[in-house]
């Protein structure tokens, strides 16, 4: 069977024999939205929990507006022009009106890529700016929350007096699900909160997983520090496979939110009836997918199915390299990565993502990765506890020599964005997208 993973801004086709296969697994069909602006300022207008925006704006003398950074598709071409029109119009001045680009402890987005994401009229006519985790003394500190993180939020987004968040409603690997209180925390918080909040005692947890809320720490903290923190207002949206708009949720910081993730469960579980001995699968393309540090994303996806023992295969275009200098250099510095992991459990160890580096040992932990790039230098990926092929193909041919002619596998062309799930009823036939 010919098939289309993401890869990169093309997409890649792979040939997997549809004697092996078990299934593709993809997202639900969900209906795009026929007139997405409208379908925006309906829910500016009747938001979940909360008066309506233009109400909330209404004798404000300052906003912020926070926005997902490049990793995120979030349609903020399609978003912010909605939201920007509510807040002139209740009288709150252009230049009083800050959007604020939530990158956590990733790299700013500047010059044509903050066009790209936000279209030039914005970009002209807005203040926008980057968070930096690394800035402390551009955060405020709000004290520590009850798992003990410290919360240093960032002083810009405090100081407004009107707070909104806009973000991506997905699955996450640690937190469950993207989006609400994850566009706070880890988004404008200093690095001090993001080491402990991703520190090995929290994604440790067998409740840091992608789809998991109840008992998830990771979760729990970070909707605490952001109600501690203060959002008035959400805007967050939910996308189709094709990246079309499927869903808005404004309103209240959870309710709206959990309003979002509901519709996401719905189409993001792609049920098997047992795991399968290899799995095909992708960083979800661009701009996921431009780091090696962000295709770990996909591997852990894929090991609620894969056998222990077992082969993933992921290909991602991975355009900038491995990552940040910090992460490049935990890989490519260490020989054994349990060692590493072990390390971080040290009283007084820390290096900047380090927590990706903990995902990673997760994903060949349990399973053999193939990895095929076009960005990373075959001699250096290998140094990144992956096995580098030259295709997915050959990838395939390799997994197969070693599982035998009649091993399963499942395919999951989008990577993260689909949570597998093994559920021996109601299950699809091999070969139909979930």
């Amino acid at each position: 069977m010919r098939l289309t993973i993401d890869y990169g801004k093309t997409g890649l086709t792979i040939q997997v024999p549809d004697t092996n296969l078990a299934g593709v697994l993809g997202l639900r069909p969900q209906l795009p939205l026929p007139d997405p602006d409208a379908a925006i300022r309906a829910a500016l207008a009747s938001p979940t929990g909360t008066p309506p925006l233009a109400e909330l704006a209404s004798g404000r003398r300052s906003a912020c507006v926070v926005i997902s950074d490049i990793t995120r598709p979030v349609l903020n071409r399609v978003l912010l022009p909605p939201i920007l029109a509510a807040l002139a119009a209740a009288g709150i001045p252009t230049g009083r009106t800050l959007i604020l680009v939530a990158t956590g402890t990733h790299r700013p987005n500047l010059g044509d890529e903050l066009v790209s994401m936000v279209g030039e009229e914005v970009v002209r006519e807005y203040r926008i700016e980057n968070h930096d985790a690394r800035d402390l003394a551009n955060h405020m500190d709000l004290g520590r929350s009850p798992r003990g993180v410290p919360m240093l939020v960032d002083r810009r987004y405090l100081d407004a007096d009107l707070r909104i968040t806009t973000a991506l409603i997905e699955p996450h690997f640690m937190a469950g699900y993207s989006g609400g209180r994850k566009s706070v925390c880890p988004g404008l918080c200093g690095l001090e909160t993001v080491k402990v909040w991703h520190g090995p005692h929290f994604i440790g947890h067998p409740r840091s997983d992608s789809g998991i809320l109840d008992g998830n720490p990771e979760h729990e903290e970070a909707l605490f520090i952001a109600r501690q923190a203060g959002v008035d207002f959400i805007v967050d949206v939910t996308i189709d496979e094709q990246r079309r708009l499927t869903g808005v949720f404004a309103g209240d910081l959870e309710q709206a939110w959990l309003a979002g993730v509901r519709s996401v469960e719905e189409a993001v579980r792609a049920p098997l009836p047992e795991p399968v001995d290899i799995v095909i699968t992708s960083s979800a393309g661009y701009p996921l997918d431009l780091t090696f540090y962000q295709t770990v994303k996909g591997m852990v996806a894929a090991l609620p199915i894969v056998k222990p023992g077992g082969t993933v295969i992921i290909a991602a275009r991975c355009a900038e390299g491995i990552g940040s200098r910090e992460f490049r250099d935990s890989l490519l510095g260490s020989d054994d990565i349990e060692a590493f992991v072990a390390r971080t459990y040290e009283a007084g160890f820390f290096v900047p993502d380090q927590w990706e580096v903990h995902e990673l040992a997760k994903a060949v932990r349990q399973a053999e990765v193939l990895c095929y790039t076009e960005g990373i230098p075959a001699e250096t990926l290998a140094r990144c506890f992956v096995t580098p092929i030259p295709s997915v193909e050959a990838g395939l041919a390799q997994a197969l020599a070693r599982h035998g002619r009649n091993a399963r596998i499942a395919v999951i062309p989008r990577g993260p964005y689909v949570v597998p799930v093994i559920e021996p009823e109601g299950c699809r036939p091999a070969g139909q997208a979930a």
